[in-house]
């Protein structure tokens, strides 16, 4: 009863303002600071996000030695930074995220740390407003069973993602493994770990999977998608980072072009009917560092059906750039308490009805009928009566730079337009220079000799 008028003012003030003021006065900072040539209709960074962030010497350990690696050599020797010092970091995330802060809980494998530790560190994530994901391997959750859980009791962790890929080197039954395929039956473990977690504690746990792109799996990727498609009710996101040489990746191994990955990607799109375009409407950030495809998933009898949420055609792109431009593009509901949900979807429709109620209806049932032989009333009728599923799988590719593609005027110019951040000696530093302009190896020098990094506000 204690938390009632609380939850009543909370979901008042989110029906006033779905964004809120904080929300929408970084949104604005980030846009200001942008290129006006980034500053795109689509571009989403300082419209819809204020970025993403992560930590750094939280715990730099790993008990895996990949043939891809961001990480130096150095790494395994570094101590882990102590509690004061990473919840210090997340402050400094808050402040410049904002409410909903999307910071990924990661550096080396942060399932290493003592449990007590990583709870206590995600539970003041959740205190302050950070969304915290943690970034693993995964093998810890197969080796304790019930620790994932705990992490979501406990440290009420909400969002998971767990890296998969041929380029892993010491993963308990799949020590060196050459084909993706051959690690089907690991994704197969993780998904069903995941649907046993939400069961088991009656919570949500939003998942995502993430895997590493060289020459060698090329021609699996789209195996991968096939597979991730069929299990989206288990990972809703999945993240392809074509592989860069930075840190202790090997020599040997090469990368692959954006253009050459997409189009193996397209590839199992195309089984359930969807052709990627070349280019997306939406973009965060500089072009060249990030692609971001959000599908819808309309099943029926058996049979999948996608569709690119935005697509590039005139029409999409006309009520994606109203939406953005009526200013509400930076509400986010994840996690939002149902009352609090409610009050922040009422406001926004009660701001724009012409919008919601008018144009973008009338855009999405002409796709519906289109594109799936359905229309918005009916989609919903037959969702209710378990006829139909409707969800969606994101699909997204990161990609990192090389120490020599930073000094080129693309390079600085990605690096100014950089969404990706981390908190580095009380500064805000963009994770390509951190990755490849020898910003962690600077950092975990100075933690090696017993320098306490400074807390927000004291650096220089």
């Amino acid at each position: 009863m204690l938390g009632e008028p609380r939850s009543l003012s909370r979901a008042w003030s989110l029906f006033r303002d779905p964004v809120t003021a904080e929300k929408r006065a970084l949104l604005a900072d980030r846009w200001s600071a942008l290129d006006p040539a980034v500053r795109v209709p689509g571009q989403g960074l300082g419209q819809k996000a204020t970025g993403c962030g992560a930590t750094i010497g939280i715990q730099p350990k790993c008990d895996f030695s990949c043939t891809g690696c961001y990480l130096g050599s150095e790494a395994n020797r570094i101590p882990a930074l102590p509690v004061s010092a990473v919840l210090a970091q997340l402050d400094l995330l808050r402040r410049h995220l904002g409410p909903k802060s999307n910071v990924q809980i990661t550096d080396g494998e942060v399932t290493l740390r003592p449990a007590e530790e990583l709870i206590e560190i995600l539970r003041y994530a959740r205190s302050i407003g950070i969304v915290p994901m943690v970034m693993t391997h995964g093998d810890n959750f197969r080796r304790q069973p019930g620790f994932l859980e705990r992490l979501m009791v406990d440290g009420q962790l909400t969002e998971v993602s767990i890296h998969i890929d041929i380029t892993q080197r010491g993963r308990d039954g799949h020590r060196a493994p050459k084909s993706e395929l051959e690690l089907m039956p690991l994704r197969d473990e993780f998904a069903a770990m995941i649907r046993n977690a939400r069961r088991t504690t009656g919570r949500t746990l939003r998942a995502a999977t993430t895997l590493t792109v060289t020459r060698d799996n090329l021609s699996q990727i789209p195996d991968v998608v096939r597979w991730t498609l069929l299990n989206r009710d288990a990972f809703s996101l999945i993240s392809f980072q074509p592989l860069a040489q930075v840190g202790r990746t090997r020599k040997n191994l090469e990368g692959v072009t954006p253009a050459e990955l997409w189009s193996e990607i397209g590839k199992a799109t195309r089984d359930f009917g969807l052709e990627l375009p070349d280019a997306e409407p939406m973009r965060f950030g500089h072009a060249d560092c990030t692609r971001f495809v959000p599908l819808v998933a309309i099943e029926r009898e058996g049979r999948t059906q996608l569709m690119q949420f935005i697509r590039n055609t005139d029409e999409d792109v006309a009520v994606m750039r109203e939406f953005l431009e009526c200013g509400d593009g930076g509400a986010a509901f994840r996690d939002d308490l149902p009352l609090e949900l409610f009050a922040r979807g009422a406001g926004l429709l009660l701001r724009h009805p012409a919008l919601y109620f008018g144009r973008a209806r009338r855009w999405m049932n002409a796709r519906l009928r289109n594109e799936a032989g359905t229309s918005l009333a009916a989609l919903f009728r037959d969702a209710v009566m378990k006829r139909v599923r409707v969800d969606g799988l994101t699909l997204t590719s990161h990609h990192f730079m090389s120490p020599a593609e930073l000094t080129t005027d693309t390079g600085q110019a990605r690096l100014a337009a950089c969404v990706f951040r981390l908190p580095v000696n009380g500064e805000m530093v963009p994770m390509c220079a951190v990755n490849a302009g020898g910003v962690r190896e600077g950092f975990y020098q100075d933690v090696g000799r017993g320098f306490s990094p400074p807390l927000p506000g004291e650096a220089g």
